[in-house]
């Protein structure tokens, strides 16, 4: 009998690239089983056995969390399970419980039905967020609540714990808990229907090292167990089903990818220089204490952004002080031998939104109530992180930096502020730096037209081209229909850019640069030559953009810069930087 052959026809797949490298494997499909969530009514005598059932399966999934997290200390991994302990307290949160009770007496339906409904209230809401950290935080809601349901219908839990063969994961989307108690050492890809760049899986693989696409839409369409599949994290790019050409061409720029990891790794240590000697310095950005540690490895001159409403974000509940306090404190106590670190105050509102503090609707977010100017009306919750930054300053180099300042007015606002919550601490003994440098973000337009004025108050300034992008060009980055006019090089950008650092050197004040833009290895030469010596980037992109630093010269750089300065549009300055650098340091993208 004669063997049935059947060709797949080769599938390529668009996505985000969420963590980068290139795995060429075998396709693992793993489909968490849904479970039809059961409705009838109870009886006002049955409330509080639902309510008796409910607890008990809170208990049975705050016990199974405890041992995952023994599990992830066996394995080296309390940095990156850390998210268990935010599950830990969104199962033990009274007011949770408290709504969960208050539904029951209401609607009067089974205890099920019942988390079922409350819990898709809080997703729908964290889902319909313009922020994409905070969209991605439904996941975990959505992980809590499913552990919880599968002990009350008496279901166990499946995992990817028990791998035994190396595969690429492919899956509608990953718990935060199957990720990070998968066997790193067995999975080599990651591909997903669902997630972001902030989302935990994203993070998590970073982490691991592994490349992932994620957002692909319909990636478990196309995928079957056993197939072939190829995950490009450089390009955000999945191949389905590949013929042999692309995977003998892939092969080859996987050998060439392992090649460079490794020259690049090289560069971590090696000073920041160009080649005529001119040092630049290096920093990190980072949204949570618990990246301090790669910042750290990758030698990053000092932590040039921490991005303090995402310690607000994580657990989408506000922060108390001592807890704002310790998070600085564990920043600032690891950099202490290392350097500075520049903590800006919570900058919620707008496309920020964390659901326990009430953010107004409004018609057009991003030009409304946010940042500072929440800060200024909520008072109480401005206080509070400045006196966590105050205590935990002396355990390191802290400097505080107020975002979205537009104006002098607005600044001294500011500062009045920090004095009170001063003098309150000197009041009451307790100690703190008295002489904590204190700057801006330039992110408004009007902030970088008056920047002379502005340096002349500050002690030092950081450029967040990401929002003087979206200002200066009046445009949405978050809307799909004018994202392709979004371009950090307008030259309407650039220029604001030259003024910004050109204003801080005549008044004598340290000028950095925090925005995406200087993570990019050929924006790094442009802004080089605008006279920027300050970069904050991901920690992962410092060795790129060191590795370019060290190829040029200060003359070349200030050559390329003024020829920038002279072209018409962003189009025509991106095809100039990329022959530039594609014919003087042969940098490709």
């Amino acid at each position: 009998m004669k063997s049935t052959y059947i060709k797949y026809i080769m599938k390529m797949l668009k996505g985000v690239s969420a963590s980068p490298g290139i795995a060429i494997g075998r396709i693992y499909l793993y489909l968490d089983e849904n479970y039809k969530v059961p409705q009838y009514d109870v009886k006002l005598n049955d409330l509080p056995g639902e309510m008796t059932r409910y607890r008990a399966a809170v208990k049975k999934a705050s016990e199974e969390i405890d041992i995952l997290k023994v599990e992830a200390a066996k394995r080296n991994l309390d940095k990156e399970s850390g998210f268990l302990d935010a599950h830990i307290l969104m199962l033990n949160d009274p007011e949770f419980d408290n709504l969960i009770e208050e539904n029951l007496n209401k609607y009067l339906k089974n205890i099920e039905w019942i988390l079922f409904f409350t819990v898709k209230k809080f997703i729908n809401a964290l889902e319909s967020a313009e922020d994409p950290y905070l969209r991605e935080r439904s996941i975990d809601m959505y992980d809590v609540a499913k552990r919880v349901f599968n002990h009350l219908m008496l279901k166990e839990r499946t995992s990817l714990p028990d791998l035994k063969m190396q595969v690429v994961l492919v899956s509608n989307d990953l718990l935060p808990s199957d990720t990070v108690m998968m066997r790193k050492d067995k999975v080599k890809g990651i591909a997903l229907n669902g997630g972001g760049k902030t989302s935990h899986t994203a993070i998590l693989a970073r982490a691991f090292q592994i490349p992932a696409v994620l957002g692909l839409s319909d990636i478990t369409d196309y995928a079957r167990s056993g197939g072939r599949i190829i995950v490009d994290g450089n390009k955000g790019l999945v191949i389905v089903d590949p013929d042999k050409d692309t995977v003998k061409k892939y092969r080859k720029l996987l050998d060439q990818w392992t090649k460079y990891e490794l020259s690049l790794n090289k560069q971590n240590k090696l000073p920041c220089v160009t080649k005529d000697g001119k040092h630049i310095h290096l920093h990190a950005n980072i949204e949570m204490p618990e990246e301090i540690d790669s910042v750290i490895e990758h030698h990053a001159d000092e932590v040039g952004l921490f991005r303090s409403e995402f310690i607000f974000m994580q657990s989408g509940f506000e922060p108390t002080e001592d807890e704002q306090f310790q998070a600085y404190a564990k920043v600032l106590k690891a950099m202490k031998e290392h350097g500075a670190v520049i903590i800006r105050t919570i900058d919620v509102g707008g496309d920020k939104l964390i659901p326990e503090i009430d953010v107004t609707e409004e018609r057009n977010p991003l030009l409304g109530w946010r940042s500072i100017r929440f800060c200024m009306e909520r008072k109480d919750i401005f206080k509070t992180q400045l006196r966590a930054l105050l205590r935990a300053s002396v355990f390191g180099k802290l400097r505080i930096m107020f975002p979205m300042v537009s104006g002098v007015d607005e600044l001294d606002n500011l500062y009045a502020i920090l004095q009170e919550v001063k003098a309150d601490l000197e009041r009451k003994k307790v100690p703190f730096d008295k002489d904590i440098p204190v700057g801006i973000m330039i992110e408004v337009p009007s902030a970088a037209i008056t920047s002379d004025i502005l340096a002349r108050k500050v002690d030092f300034f950081s450029i967040g081209t990401n929002d003087l992008t979206q200002y200066t060009i009046a445009v949405d980055r978050g809307n799909e229909k004018v994202a392709y006019l979004y371009d950090p090089f307008h030259p309407a950008v650039l220029r604001m850019i030259k003024t910004v650092i050109e204003n801080a050197n005549k008044a004598n004040i340290p000028v950095g640069l925090c925005g995406e833009l200087a993570g990019e290895p050929r924006a790094a030469v442009v802004l080089l030559g605008l006279g920027l010596e300050h970069f904050s980037m991901a920690a992962s992109s410092i060795a790129e953009v060191k590795k370019v630093i060290r190829k040029i010269r200060m003359d070349e750089a200030e050559e390329l810069a003024e020829k920038v300065l002279n072209l018409e549009s962003a189009g025509e300055i991106n095809k100039l930087v990329q022959k530039w650098m594609e014919e003087k340091i042969e940098y490709t993208e």
